[in-house]
């Protein structure tokens, strides 16, 4: 299993590409931080673009009106923590 940190800049990346974010670099993306509202400011529509990426990528399903699916897109580290969990390898 690949280390945490190569997961973590894939999915920044991932981020940044499929929300099209021109201004943001992998660097400007806390792990911590909220990836809605304050943090990066995403919405609903980005939400709905990061479940399909996932699922492209990673081959994750997600129920959109699920609550665990909202806690997983809390911050990058529970985000990556789901892509640990739940990847198709």
């Amino acid at each position: 299993m690949p280390e945490a940190q190569p997961l973590t800049l894939d999915l920044k990346r991932m981020i940044i590409e499929a929300l099209e974010l021109e201004d943001v670099t992998p660097d400007d993306i806390d792990e911590q931080a909220p990836l809605f509202g304050e943090g990066l400011g995403l919405d609903s529509i980005d939400a709905l673009e990061l479940g399909l990426e996932l699922q492209k990528r990673y081959g994750i399903k997600l129920d959109a009106d699920a609550e665990e699916t909202r806690k997983y897109f809390a911050s990058l580290a529970a985000l990556r923590s789901l892509v640990e969990a739940r990847r198709v390898r």
